[in-house]
This record gives C-alpha cells, structure tokens and sequence, in this order.
C-alpha cells in the first residue's frame, strides 16, 4: 500500500483523460514537450539561468532544463534556499546583464513566497518572467496539496497586483503565445515583472512545433520613441537657458554617455537619484552629488539655486526617494520631466514640459543639435563649460559629505562613513557594489565613492561617438540599491544573482545584521556556485533605520535590538569565510586581492559606531508629515 505522501504524489500524477495521459508519458527523444519550448524560448534570448527551488507542480520545467543540458544548452538553474531570493536573484541577473531574469517556483507556498520580492521588481521597473506551477488542471477545485488556482489560494489574484501581466495557463495551446505576450509586457515600458501560472499536466503536454515560432531577438527590441513637438520646444528653451542642471535617474543607465556628452557641451552641472548614482563617476567636475534619500547638499543647493533656468530631470520614477520626499527645490515650473514611461510623467503635472520618449534618443538629438550650432554659440558654451569646470576642480568628492571628519575617522567601533570610504578604495574598479535597505543604502548612497570610475564616453581616434568602444555590459552602473517597495534582504539575493551574470566582477553586497538574519541563508548558494561575493556586515545588533528614526521624532524606543551575533562564524557553518573587523586597521590589512580572486564567498562581519546617526532627513520629514 501506498502511504498518505506516496499517494498525493501518484494522484497527482496520475491523468484524468487519453490526452493527459499523453502528456504525461515519458518522451522519446525527438519529442518536445510545452516544458521543452518554454527553454527553448529562454535559450533563444540568452537567457543564462533560472533561478528557484524545485517542487512537484514545476518539476517538468526542471525536467526540459536537464533534458536540455543533456543536449548541450547552456540554460543552467540555481536554487535558491527560500523563494524570495530565487526572485532578488533574477532581479540582480536583469539589472547586471540588460536581459529578462526568470524565477520559478511550485505552486502554494513556492508562489506565495515569491510575493515580496516580485513586488520589489515592479516597483524598481526590473524585468522579470516569474512561472510557478499548478496541481493538474482536472484536480481544480478538489482541494488539490498546495492548490493555488482560483479554487484555492489564489496565487494569480496576489500577482495581479504587481505585475504588468499575469495570466493562467490552462491549455497547452495557450502557452507559446501568451509566454509571448508576458515577455513583451516584462520588456517594454513601463517594465516590470510578469507572471505565468501552469498547470503540470499543460508542461507535460506535447508541443505541436519543435522549435520557438517566433524570434524573440526581433521582438523585444527596444523601442525608440520621440516626442518631436515636445523635442522642438525643449530646444527653444535650452536656447534661452543660461543655467541648466541635469538630474539623471535610474532608467538613464542605457543613456547616460548622451547625457555627460549634452552636459558638457551645454556646461550644465548634474545630480543623481540615489539609484542612479552608478551611472557617474562620484569625481566627474559637473556632478554635484545625489538627491534624494541619503543625498548630499550641494545636490538640493545645485537645484535651488535661483540662477537655474531649467532643470532637466531624465528617466526618474518621481517616487519619495528620488525627489527628496517630494522637495520643492526641484517639482516646480523650472522642471522638464524626459521620461518614456507616462507613469512617471503623471507624477509632475507642475513642470513647464513633458517629453515622452526614449531618453537615449532625446540626448541623442540634443548633443547633435548643441554641435550644429554656430561657432559663436558654441565657444560661449565653451566658457560656461570652463568656468564651471574651474570652479569645480577645488573640491574634492568628500567635500559633498554631511560628516567629513567620520568619513576619515580611525575611531573604534569603526565610523560606517569610513567604512565606505575604504570600500571604495580597497576593491578593484569593476567591482559590483549592492547596498541593501535600511541604513545601509543611506550611507552607500551618500558616502560610497569609489575611484577611478569612468567619467564619460570613450570616444574612437577621429574624436567620434563610438558605440563600441567601452560599451558597458550592464546599464545599472557601478552601485546597485532598491527604492520604492525596499524590503530588507534584496541586496543579498540580488548580489548572487549579478554574481551569476558576471563572474569575471567581484559583487559587494552591503547589508545589515538585521538583514542578514532575515535572508543570509542564501550565502550557502554562493558557496554551491563557488561565486566571489563579498558579503559586508554593517553590525550594530539593532534594526538601524528603525532605531534612529524613533530617536530623531521622538517616539518610543522599542522592537529595533538584536541579540550578538557572530556572523562570521556563521559565514564559516554555512560553507564561506569569514572574517570579524573591529578597527580601521583590521580592514586595510584584508587581503582583498586574495579574497577577489576566491572561488566562493567571503563574509565581512563588521562591527559599527551604533550611535552614528545615518543622512535620512528626507525620510524623516515625510513621516513627520501629518500630510503623507
């Protein structure tokens, strides 16, 4: 006899008609399967992993992948230890390659799991292909194990809610044309994830073609969008604009060599989103610095300086963090929002224009137009770019910060400002830094600044744009963070996931204790994958964001401690290594080249001032605010 596990697996196995009896038969060799395509499909745009943990309803999909391998494909999978950092995985492959990142996960709890961190990709506009599997289709309704279709817990009413499309597959027909569909969704803008629902009896039914019936390639090619109305009258007022400031947001990464290129031959100086501040390089002389959550002063002072004529803000979302709660200093009439997605733009109905369309191609034009003009014109441009540059070349980056004299500070417990100050000069120039939620993003966003970062566009012998020459693989910059739906634990999923899509990179996640306690199982997965990513602690045993924020408005101080931990030992039980620093010096005297070059993890456990108070300000007045 069968026992009670034995024989849920049989009955779910087992087919209800001929034609599910069909699909479930083992395949001969030249058969295809819908598993079987849905790689296919994944092979045929580059697709390099998929990330989740296996279970009975997604099992055919992990089948058509060995099956796969077997043949000689190159679609590998991960798995992770919880579903969420299957889906921060995939987020942290999206942003590192420029490709759709895939998670999958069984049905019930595999799909609920996943909730928090698909969210997070919609929020951060990632694009994503989430499959979670069903029980058999003619089970529906029978309180089937881990039912999740709308006769059981309704996984696709939770998904419909953060994704930009979401559908359940309930036909082997439907599969090719509405995984089609997701993947244009998940690409096009507004991007985001996308989800698809099966059912294991429909990935077991066989395909009726042996080969994807579209090319994908041709497909999800970027669009290039123009508002040319709205490109004429930017023109007109850049001609009469002798003050322009340039605030670059995170969908700038494809575009930002157009937008340093119209900023020096405009003269205009620039600031970032806190998200964005991987596209420049922190020395380049007309930046000055980020705004937003964890920005600098001189980024809101740029802004409000009453000599600006126009501030042009490119391929922000406009959310909290990316306006500094939402600032005067830069949503009034002296705004020009460029943005391709009408999302963001309906958040500025107060700017003087709007222009929908590719921001790459708007800069395009606008750096061609700035080069046409008359010799005159262009040498006046010339001595504002100049002067600019001279009033600049006094500072030095670390004069933006709040707090100087911690950033170069040798106190015990090491000062987190002199933490990323070290970061940014122990490790090698194409390292990926991921700063996580809570206190850590605050100081990577202010204090974290790394040397020797390119400063623009590399340009071919003849003195021409080359879009060859120095092409980034990645269009999410040198530093990584998640804004908006900010949950604690990303950055440590994410960092696999980059580490995943760039190997030759050393991957810097930095986190938090509470973080780490929260997700840090996901270190082993490194460990499997033999990935060099460096896992750096910010240890001040509390919930740090919570701690300040209830002593800066004076509510009560509870629920933010944590119990000592000693996570470098717990780096070490996991598989990786570990080390616990507790001085300056202890820090300098790493061997980071040792440690770059190791075929798995490494954990720095490292123990902060607890009393350093993180730059939230912007944080703190909207919560302040009896208004929000």
């Amino acid at each position: 006899m069968f026992d009670d596990v034995e024989f849920e697996r049989q009955e779910m196995l087992r087919p209800a008609t001929t034609a599910s009896a069909s699909a479930a038969a083992p395949t001969t060799p030249s058969a295809m399967d819908m598993a079987d395509l849905l790689v296919a499909y994944l092979e045929q745009m580059g697709v390099d992993y998929v990330f989740g943990v296996p279970g009975g309803a997604i099992e055919p999909l992990y089948d058509a992948i060995a099956r796969n391998l077997r043949k000689g494909g190159n679609l590998n999978h991960i798995v992770a230890r919880h579903e969420a950092g299957a889906a921060f995985m995939a987020d942290g492959y999206a942003r590192e390659t420029g490709k759709i990142g895939v998670c999958v996960a069984t049905s019930g709890p595999g799909a609920t799991n996943m909730l928090t961190a698909v969210a997070t990709a919609y929020g951060n506009g990632v694009p994503m292909l989430v499959i979670t599997g069903q029980p058999a289709l003619p089970s529906f309704g029978k309180h089937t194990l881990q039912e999740s279709s709308c006769t059981g817990i309704d996984v696709l009413g939770m998904f419909r809610h953060c994704t930009r499309y979401n559908s359940l597959v309930s036909h082997p027909q439907q599969l090719e044309w509405k995984l089609i569909t997701a993947l244009q969704h998940a690409s096009r803008t507004p991007a985001g994830p996308v989800h698809l629902s099966v059912p294991v009896d429909v990935f077991r039914a066989p395909s009726n073609v042996r080969a994807p019936s579209y090319d994908m390639t041709s497909l999800l090619q970027p669009s290039a969008l123009l508002d040319e109305g709205g490109l004429a009258r930017l023109r007109e007022l850049l001609s009469r604009a002798r003050n322009v400031v340039l605030m670059v947001g995170a969908d700038c990464g494809d575009s930002i060599h157009s937008i340093l290129q119209f900023a020096a031959l405009k003269g205009a100086t620039f600031v970032t989103t806190p998200d964005a501040k991987g596209l420049v390089s922190p020395q380049h002389p007309l930046y000055r610095g980020v705004f937003g959550f964890g920005g600098h002063a001189t980024a809101e002072a740029a802004l409000r300086d009453p000599s600006v004529d126009l501030v042009l803000a490119a391929g922000s979302s406009m959310g909290e963090w990316n306006t500094g709660g939402w600032c005067d200093s830069l949503l009034n009439n002296r705004l020009v929002h460029i943005d391709e997605s009408e999302e963001h733009l309906a958040r500025t109905p107060m700017a003087r224009l709007h222009v929908r369309g590719s921001v790459r191609v708007v800069f395009d034009h606008l750096a061609a137009h700035l080069q046409q003009q008359e010799p005159q014109d262009a040498q006046a441009m010339a001595h504002r770019r100049a002067m600019r540059e001279l009033s600049f070349k006094s500072w030095r980056s670390s004069d933006m910060l709040e707090a100087p004299h911690s950033y170069f500070s040798d106190a015990t417990p090491v000062k987190p400002q002199r933490l990323m100050k070290e970061l940014g000069e122990l490790f090698p120039h194409n390292t990926r830094f991921l700063a996580d939620a809570g206190n850590s993003v605050a100081w990577a966003a202010h204090y974290l600044q790394p040397q020797d970062r390119r400063m623009g566009e590399r340009r071919s012998a003849a003195g021409e744009r080359s879009r060859d020459l120095g092409k980034r693989r990645s269009t999410a910059g040198w530093l990584r963070l998640t804004c908006h739906f900010a949950p604690m634990g990303w950055a440590i999923g994410a960092a696999i996931g980059t580490a995943a899509a760039n190997p030759s990179a050393p991957v810097v996640c930095i986190t938090g204790d509470g973080s780490m306690l929260m997700s840090g199982q996901e270190l082993s997965v490194a460990v499997a994958e033999q990935q060099c990513v460096i896992f750096v602690i910010l240890n001040d045993r509390a919930l740090g964001m919570v701690k300040h924020g209830q002593r800066l408005a004076g509510a009560e101080q509870i629920g933010y401690e944590l119990p000592p931990t000693d996570f470098a030992a717990l780096s070490r039980a996991l598989g990786g290594r570990g080390h616990t620093i507790r001085t300056v010096k202890e820090l300098q005297e790493l061997d980071i080249k040792g440690i770059c070059n190791y075929p798995g993890p490494t954990l720095l456990d490292v123990y902060i001032d607890p009393d350093e108070v993180p730059p939230m300000g912007s944080r703190l007045r909207v919560l302040m605010d009896d208004g929000q």
